[in-house]
């Protein structure tokens, strides 16, 4: 009988390789659309959405994890963040949502409830949590895709295609992780 897979290395493969899909598309957005406007929501751009991912895993870590020791990533503003500032943001703060993954991984599952974490409509085992972080990401990602098509100024199909090359994204995700350091080592890390 096969062993059974370990799933927490799994649950943070998955992350991993969701973080790098995410920083794939900043690095391959046309310097242009950064302050493309959202139709249908002039006072939006794809620079705002790019922003908010990244603080949104601020916000996270800040409330789950910062009351357990985790670290929390500086935010960054949504209004000026260009690639040059957000793709080092987002390689923190995916380091920091693979930290709260840990986190629930060394709780039995469960991050453990802080009394910032008010919202209550996330239950906080980690497939819930890992589940709500891509489709978020996913979400956005999806709506910066349709932004620049709906302005006429589609992105290349070997961006759009490398979206959904999770095979690929993983590999590299996993060749960057070569650098990383212990788990334990990884999670007191700022």
């Amino acid at each position: 009988m096969p062993s059974p897979p370990d799933l927490r290395e799994a649950i943070l493969a998955a992350w991993r390789t969701n973080n790098r899909i995410t920083l794939f598309l900043f690095e391959h957005l046309p310097p242009g659309l950064w302050a493309a406007t959202v139709p249908g929501a002039p006072r939006r751009t794809i620079r705002m959405i790019a922003g908010h991912m990244h603080n949104a895993r601020c916000m996270w870590i800040k409330v789950l994890g910062q009351p357990h020791g985790l670290p929390v990533p500086r935010s960054v503003n949504r209004h000026r963040v260009g690639a040059r500032q957000l793709l080092p943001a987002l390689r923190r703060s995916g380091n920091g949502i693979t930290r709260l993954l840990q986190l629930a991984c060394q709780h039995g599952g469960t991050i453990p409830a802080t009394r910032s974490y008010v919202w209550r409509n996330l239950p906080l085992d980690v497939g819930h949590v890992l589940g709500y972080f891509i489709a978020h990401e996913g979400h956005h990602r999806g709506q910066i895709v349709l932004v620049a098509r709906a302005l006429g100024q589609r992105l290349p199909g070997e961006v759009t295609a490398g979206l959904w090359q999770w095979s690929q994204r993983a590999a590299e995700a996993a060749a960057t992780g070569s650098k990383r350091l212990h788990p334990e080592q990884e999670r007191i890390r700022t």
